[in-house]
């Protein structure tokens, strides 16, 4: 067995890390949530767009819809996905766009990859600047004092005649404002077997610091966990969907 960095780039297994992952009913409940809450407008940025495989489906319902990302081959592997987006190689806590659009989106809990609450906040500010008036931010978060150390989310996926086992998990130290996520991926084949880790720093955020940071800029709406219907939060539960009008 080899434990090591194997995969210095993962975007070549990203798709099948996230192959559980039913994107189109991500993106259909946030297409609802546009309908409800939004200006009725069709132009869309994805934040933290990876292989823009929400991307895909925005541009399948109608939307003029583009993505940014930290990483070019992700960026290549969207560019491929979806021919007709536009697709820029920016950071989400400081993006410039051309012009405003009506919808953002950050999936996946990626809103925590900002490294600290300033980013979390440049990144909010960003977000504002780059709406129409009446357009609506939308992401899923966690609060940090919610979050089980001993938990993990696992699956596997067979490619290639190897066997992917992949794991992650949150770990907040129970203080201060950063927290991570760790991952790891077991590659199995018949001769041998490939162990990797990862842990990728991102911000520890409660949700009542969270809606502090918004409201100035938006009107919040907070719902549960739940890409099968729209239902509010209900206090309780550690994870959740915002929805943020711009004011």
């Amino acid at each position: 067995m080899s434990a090591n960095a194997l995969y210095t780039d993962l975007s070549d297994y990203y798709d099948l890390m996230c192959a559980d992952i039913d994107y189109q009913a991500q993106s259909y409940f946030i297409h609802r949530l546009q309908q409800i809450f939004g200006n009725k407008g069709n132009t869309h940025l994805d934040l933290a767009c990876g292989t823009g495989p929400h991307v895909r489906h925005f541009i399948d319902y109608g939307y003029q819809s583009s993505g940014l990302d930290i990483n070019q081959p992700m960026l290549d592997r969207a560019t491929i996905r979806c021919p007709e987006a536009q697709f820029s190689l920016q950071n989400m806590s400081e993006f410039v766009i051309p012009e405003q659009v009506d919808l953002i989106t950050c999936f996946l809990y990626s809103i925590h990859y900002c490294d600290g609450i300033n980013k979390l906040t440049d990144c909010i500010t960003s977000v504002h600047h780059a709406l129409k008036a009446g357009g609506i931010f939308c992401f899923n978060v966690v609060d940090k004092n919610h979050i089980d150390n001993d938990s993990f989310v696992e699956h596997t996926a067979e490619n290639a005649g190897s066997l992917f086992t992949f794991r992650s998990g949150w770990n907040y130290s129970g203080s201060g404002e950063k927290q991570s996520l760790k991952l790891s991926i077991n590659k199995a084949t018949a001769d041998e077997t490939f162990v990797w880790h990862d842990e990728h720093p991102m911000v520890a955020v409660s949700f009542a610091q969270l809606k502090e940071a918004l409201k100035p800029y938006f009107e919040i709406h907070v719902f549960e966990h739940d890409y099968e219907k729209i239902t509010p939060w209900g206090e309780s539960s550690g994870n959740a969907v915002f929805v943020c009008v711009k004011i």
